[in-house]
């Protein structure tokens, strides 16, 4: 049975107006992905008169087939999930290589380089010095131009060098002592213990590497290379009528809203984020505090 309410009326109150604040924000988010999809999967003519406000209405999956059949939608999907998951893999890999010597007291260079690694959050060289770099190095329209520049975050590094110095240094001396080294204290101790913490840099590196196309804009020109993003900005800022115009199409299907094309776009460009996110939700609070609270 479910205990009364002991609280006083001030604390009734504020409890009410939290719960009120919390509806408000689920509104103000699943409202607009709620819309885009019912618009996608819609029917065009109710799409152009505006009569889709909440719920689909004469649902009708013609925009959505007419999307899926474009073949530089699959192109860059592929290149986005290649950019994702090779680019988030070396980024944790090389996040982990930065922050361990960083985290360890005996490492000589400790204080220098943690303060150079703050110093790089609040200065940098810009992005002019970086395309130059980029460039001279002859990564120009290639795909380690996609991965390379951006492969470790000096915010998420200090998160994980957080987690690693929340470890007992206890449990490092032993394992220096039974004859480890730091190779395998890393992989085989440390690693596995702040798990929760590379679960939420890891969803934080997939997502910034899922939603990046300015990198794209600067140095990809070859569409065969383009990420999702950068089509799907195409799509909606420059070229809204691409898709139906290159595509062999019904009239039915060519008379269909733009707005609609790209808001199946939308949708469709946003299903691997959703299916990610929930399996990592779990350690999302827990590797946070992790990092963020030296023990």
């Amino acid at each position: 049975m479910k205990k009364p309410f002991k609280g006083t009326l001030g604390d009734f109150l504020f409890d009410l107006l939290i719960w009120i604040f919390l509806a408000l924000a689920v509104v103000v988010c699943v409202y607009p992905f709620l819309y885009v999809l019912s618009v996608a999967i819609s029917s065009g003519e109710a799409v152009n008169k505006g009569l889709v406000v909440l719920l689909p209405v004469d649902l009708n999956f013609d925009a959505m087939l007419t999307v899926l059949k474009y073949k530089q939608l699959w192109i860059s999907y592929g290149n986005t999930l290649f950019y994702t998951v090779s680019g988030t893999l070396l980024n944790v890999v090389f996040t982990c290589l930065a922050a361990y010597p960083l985290s360890r007291k005996r490492f000589f260079l400790r204080k220098q380089l943690n303060f150079l690694l703050a110093f790089t959050m609040y200065f940098s060289g810009g992005l002019i010095p970086i395309y130059i770099v980029v460039t001279n190095l002859g990564l120009y329209n290639s795909r380690w131009a996609m991965i390379l520049p951006a492969l470790i975050s000096a915010y998420n590094v200090m998160i994980c060098r957080s987690a690693f110095e929340s470890i007992s240094e206890e449990l490092f001396e032993e394992a220096a002592i039974e004859g480890a080294n730091d190779f395998f204290i890393l992989t085989r101790i440390a690693v596995p213990l702040i798990k929760p913490t590379l679960a939420v840099l890891t969803l934080y590196y997939a997502v910034a590497r899922y939603n990046d196309f300015f990198s794209a804009m600067l140095y990809i020109t070859d569409p065969a290379k383009e990420p999702l993003q950068a089509f799907l900005r195409r799509i909606l800022l420059q070229a809204s009528t691409e898709i139906m115009q290159t595509t062999s199409l019904s009239m039915g299907a060519l008379s269909q809203s733009t707005i609609q094309v790209r808001y199946v776009c939308i949708v469709v460009s946003v299903i691997p984020i959703m299916l990610v996110v929930p399996l990592v939700q779990k350690y999302l609070v827990q590797g946070t505090m992790l990092g963020a609270v030296k023990g």
